[in-house]
């Protein structure tokens, strides 16, 4: 979710989960700040940027003026950063809760021994867990994972299992292997085998989550604490409602018309800009048009169109040839992001060989990218 889970979309989101409106694009004072309708993570940092003070990484992880609570995503390879990352977060206040990144399935960085191929280093993970826990002075700290490398390399449980004896929070599954990536069906019932396999932290569920009767089913089907969000809000934040409503067991709004999706998208651009700046701002909306639109029957010029638009007035004046239809119901369940799989994972040479080596793996894990 790096360049989506921007302070602007949570902003956005949150007022969504708190119910506002769908057709109020103006909205209420304090209303982007407060906590209600989940917990909306900042997106993934490294933390050897963090500590070495890279530029484009520190801007990457500050939150809207009072945003509360202050989630962030922490990623590396190397005990001694992650320790001094995490405590530099809490040292400065910086930070309410803190998520380790462990389901990153991107070839450049397991190929490194990052993301999800780490968890096969069990004695590493212990290492880095320790050192996260022990330096957050009581700050809450989470773990995200896969199942596994692939189903010959299953680490669930061992990972959950760490997490739980060195003081982690909670954990979150996403219920596919690293060689899974995005494809395929998410396979809830490994959330229920790590649910029966851990006793005293709550277990969420991710993968396949798009509508809120799919977080109820999940909840139901696998006894899991509660679901993670990921491809499902991109160009729905209004899945926060629906999911604050669902897991309420109160009625569930319907889906904004086409022109409420466009209220809404003026919003997320007017919030973009004003953080980044007009052209920043601009450019960096562009991809989000994409999965707004998805579903509606707009057409392909259409979508190219607006996917390089160079200006609000430019937007709207696209936009405003369109006439209003209701929200596809099929629309909703459509991939939205990442949908490339399965593929042979890259490791790092010995990689499966070496389980218990508690070596970093070097530098190069640290590369700048991110995903799970």
């Amino acid at each position: 979710m790096a360049g989506v889970t921007t302070a602007p979309y949570r902003t956005l989101c949150r007022r969504f989960g708190n119910e506002m409106a769908y057709d109020d694009a103006t909205p209420a004072p304090g209303d982007a700040t407060t906590a209600s309708g989940g917990l909306y993570v900042n997106q993934m940092i490294t933390a050897r940027a963090l500590i070495e003070g890279h530029k484009k990484m520190m801007h990457s992880a500050e939150f809207a003026d009072g945003e509360t609570p202050r989630s962030i995503q922490l990623y590396g390879t190397d005990p001694y950063w992650i320790g001094e990352g995490v405590k530099k977060l809490v040292s400065e206040g910086k930070v309410d809760h803190i998520d380790m990144n462990l389901g990153c399935p991107v070839a450049k960085i397991t190929r490194h021994g990052g993301g999800s191929a780490l968890p096969w280093r069990h004695a590493l993970l212990r290492d880095i867990v320790r050192a996260m826990v022990s330096n957050a002075e009581g700050v809450p700290v989470t773990l995200k994972f896969r199942i596994g490398i692939d189903d010959d390399h299953i680490t669930m449980l061992d990972t959950g299992k760490i997490a739980e004896d060195e003081g982690a929070a909670a954990i979150a599954l996403h219920a596919r292997t690293a060689e899974q990536a995005y494809s395929g069906t998410a396979r809830w019932e490994t959330i229920g085998e790590l649910k029966s396999h851990i006793s005293s932290i709550p277990v969420l569920g991710n993968g396949d989550i798009w509508e809120a009767s799919d977080a109820i089913a999940m909840m139901e089907q696998t006894g899991c604490d509660g679901v993670v969000v990921g491809r499902g809000c991109l160009g729905r934040p209004w899945l926060f409602r629906e999911l604050t409503q669902g897991l309420s067991g109160s009625d569930i709004t319907p889906a904004p018309s086409l022109h409420g999706v466009i209220k809404i998208m003026v919003t997320h651009l007017d919030l973009l800009t004003e953080w980044l700046g007009n052209d920043r701002g601009t450019r960096d909306f562009r991809k989000h048009t994409s999965w707004y639109l998805k579903g509606f029957p707009v057409g392909g010029k259409f979508r190219k169109d607006i996917s390089m638009m160079s200006s609000r007035e430019e937007m709207l004046d696209l936009l405003g040839t369109l006439e209003d239809i209701e929200f596809p119901p099929e629309a909703a369940r459509l991939t939205r992001g990442h949908s490339h799989g399965p593929r042979k994972v890259a490791l790092p040479h010995g990689w499966l060989e070496t389980r218990d080596d508690p070596t970093p793996p070097g530098v190069l894990a640290s590369a700048f990218s991110s995903g799970g």
